[in-house]
């Protein structure tokens, strides 16, 4: 897992690393039952306090990303699953809306875009 932080983002470092975190599990890239760095070795590897860490991996947890069993480890839960799935419905609309408003300040219209969505979906 390779976590990149900006010291200019006016996002708190703790919420930086958070968000990528979700987003290599909603991308698959983090699976069900991978085991997450230990706190203070993440720490470590980031140059961040273990303080970080912890309020990363607990709101993680609350959130139903992951799971911690004390002195295990903690662990990618499974057991949302619904939670992923509107995770990731999220995350496209996201971008999407991205996309609407880049077209409309281009004077692309809602044909033109579709049919532009259309091609690119039929190339992957």
């Amino acid at each position: 897992m390779h976590i990149l932080i900006s010291n200019t983002s006016d996002k708190p470092l703790y919420q930086q690393i958070k968000e990528q975190i979700k987003d290599a599990i909603l991308r698959e890239e983090l699976t069900e039952g991978d085991l997450l760095p230990s706190i203070r070795s993440f720490a470590n590897d980031l140059k961040v306090s273990v303080l970080t860490i912890r309020r990363v991996y607990e709101e993680l947890e609350k959130e139903g990303f992951v799971v911690s069993q004390t002195g295990i480890g903690t662990f990618v839960s499974a057991g949302n699953a619904e939670l992923l799935r509107d995770s990731r419905r999220r995350l496209v609309e996201q971008k999407m809306q991205d996309m609407i408003e880049t077209a409309h300040s281009l004077g692309i219209t809602k044909e033109e875009l579709n049919e532009m969505m259309d091609i690119l979906y039929e190339e992957e």
